[in-house]
């Protein structure tokens, strides 16, 4: 056993680390409650606990400051605590010996006394422990009295989940009767928010029986935030009315806003549910009411469609009666939308979006009626309450019908800059990821532009080029976006330099130029700034100029333009090696060539190395 014992000892390495941190935990813990070394006496509501002042200043801020900071209580050997609750601070004093606590079996009162005390001396960490138990025993009965507590403590994680809760079940905790409870600035809090949503009439009884259970309130603040132009003028002559709890002069108001404004003035109130996609007919209810072969647009299958089948789509007409029309399951706040336009082929497509809560007024949240965009869009505006939602298409590059293969409709906190309803990106959109392509230009593969690749490239790939003096090199993005920069890197293998210029546009048509580098000596990195940004959807690159022949090479292309990446000096690996492959591939350009591509040989002229670049 001994000889056994020494080999394992000569074998294993020691490693020099000694961790006896739970006898150090049992021996603080012991001295919870404990006479020992007791050095100062906490009165809670006449109740007396013996405790060490270098372990409460130890735990707690709170106490340091109370006990060793020269206030008159560091001189007292019994200090009272007027503001600590006696059931709490006992479950608190334990976990400040211990660092443990049970809530499993203490009542949500007891619990919220704890979190109050833990906010009140800094325990952080409890704090954040206690609101996610919390977090996890949620429920109808108790949302209210948590709701109260995380607003008085301003804590943002418990707060944000209760209003999440409080939202989804709206329409159940107004006939709760722990919703009777809740203090007056709570309520307030609760019913102003347009995502509160239950029927108006209900949102109003409920707050009548609320007024009556807390005499003493401040009701007419509670009243005011109640819309009443969201109830009906039956139900406003009927039932608000004969209560005596709002002025005739203010039911007056209502029925006027009812018939007389539109949409975007009656402040309506929608379910909210974030990130998730509520144009789900399994889930949410949600509807295809108009378009042809509607049963395919909400299917969640964006993989599986070709020219027969797994679309919804509508004629193309210049009086635009034709549409496809969504109804969501129920009243919702959204602020984003993605939709998959058919994109087995090279076509772009123009569309407009508008949304309504009763098909009569309808508000245009995505106006590309003016741009071709293709493939995924992403498409982002200011947060509404919908209930309709309408696609009309207005263009077809190739005929005349509109063809949508999924839609989504969402309400994200991801936050995106917007400027005359376009996306203002930070990121580069100008990848195949975001639906852009390279509808000119000559490369052995369409997009290894815009695949990221800024290192794997040399004399016979990695590059798109065109022959100087005839043609380009063209990107569509998927939809417009507010461009004011783009980068991109020319060939640089070896010494020469090239002139070029860059147009844009948003439909092919009209082209503005942002770029003339036509009078310039540029290699290798290029950054392009111009002003006024400017809704994109095409960028033309157009090389005038190559110091060694006639073919202008473009490595990589971005927009808007980011963070310099770190470049390897090509010119000074590559320097004096050949190309012996003057073999490439032509992108493919009209819808109609998509499958097509076409092989072609570039001879270059008055050349002393016989390459083709």
């Amino acid at each position: 056993m001994s000889s056994h014992r020494k080999i394992c000892l000569r074998n294993d390495k020691p490693s020099g680390n000694i961790n006896h941190i739970s006898t150090l935990s049992e021996n603080i813990g012991a001295l919870y409650l404990s006479d020992d070394y007791s050095d100062v006496t906490l009165i809670v509501d006449g109740q007396r606990f013996n405790s060490h002042k270098i372990i409460l200043a130890a735990r707690s801020q709170y106490f340091r400051a109370l006990l060793f900071g020269g206030l008159k209580e560091s001189t007292q050997c019994e200090i009272e605590l007027k503001d600590a609750n006696l059931v709490g601070f006992k479950g608190l004093l334990e976990y400040i010996y211990t660092g443990r606590m049970s809530l499993a079996n203490q009542r949500e009162e007891v619990i919220l006394d704890i979190l109050g005390l833990a906010h009140l001396y800094g325990f952080s960490e409890l704090e954040a422990s206690i609101s996610d138990y919390l977090k996890e025993i949620l429920n109808i009965k108790n949302v209210c009295l948590i709701f109260d507590a995380a607003l008085l403590y301003r804590l943002e994680f418990l707060t944000r989940v209760c209003r999440e809760y409080l939202d989804v079940h709206a329409y159940d905790m107004i006939k709760h009767e722990s919703f009777l409870q809740l203090n007056a600035n709570t309520l307030n809090e609760l019913i102003s928010r347009d995502s509160f949503y239950a029927p108006e009439i209900n949102i109003f009884l409920a707050v009548g029986l609320w007024v009556k259970a807390n005499p003493d309130a401040d009701s007419k603040s509670v009243l005011d935030k109640v819309r009443l132009s969201l109830i009906s003028i039956t139900d406003l002559l009927n039932v608000v009315r004969p209560s005596g709890l709002v002025s005739p002069e203010a039911i007056l108001d209502a029925i006027a806003a009812r018939t007389q404004s539109c949409d975007s003035d009656l402040n309506y109130r929608g379910q909210l549910r974030i990130d998730e996609n509520i144009a789900c007919p399994y889930k949410y209810g949600a509807q295809v009411l108009q378009g042809e072969m509607r049963g395919f647009l909400l299917d969640g299958d964006t993989v599986n469609y070709d020219m027969d089948r797994g679309y919804t789509r509508h004629t193309i007409t210049e009086s635009q009666e034709h549409g496809i029309l969504v109804k969501l399951g129920t009243q919702s706040i959204i602020n984003h939308i993605k939709i998959l336009l058919w994109d087995k082929d090279m076509r772009s497509y123009s569309y407009y979006i508008e949304v309504s809560v009763n098909q009569k007024n309808w508000v245009r949240v995505i106006d590309h009626t003016e741009y071709f965009c293709r493939s995924w869009q992403y498409l982002y505006f200011e947060p509404r309450v919908v209930l309709y939602i309408r696609i009309v298409g207005t263009n077809n590059t190739v005929n005349k019908v509109f063809h949508l293969v999924s839609f989504k409709a969402f309400y994200t906190n991801h936050k995106e800059q917007l400027r005359d309803g376009f996306v203002v990106p930070t990121r580069n959109v100008a990848t195949m990821k975001q639906s852009a392509t390279v509808t000119e230009g000559v490369c052995r593969s369409r997009n290894a532009l815009l695949n990221g690749d800024t290192s794997n490239y040399d004399w016979d790939s990695g590059y798109t080029c065109h022959q100087v003096g005839s043609g380009s090199i063209l990107v569509q993005l998927g939809q417009p976006y507010i461009i004011d920069s783009m980068r991109l890197l020319l060939w640089d293998c070896d010494d020469r330099s090239y002139s070029y210029y860059i147009e844009v546009s948003g439909n092919s048509w009209n082209w503005v130029l942002v770029a003339d580098k036509t009078k310039e000596a540029c290699r290798s990195w290029q950054t392009i700034r111009f002003e006024p940004p400017r809704p994109v959807v095409f960028i033309r690159i157009v090389g005038t100029h190559n110091t060694e022949n006639e073919v202008f090479h473009c490595v990589h292309f971005e927009c808007p333009a980011q963070v310099n990446d770190k470049v390897v000096n090509k010119s000074s690996v590559q320097k004096g090696k050949q190309c012996h492959d003057s073999k490439l591939w032509l992108v493919p350009l009209p819808p109609e060539t998509a499958t097509e591509a076409v092989n072609i040989d570039q001879e270059r002229t008055n050349s002393t190395d016989n390459n083709v670049f």
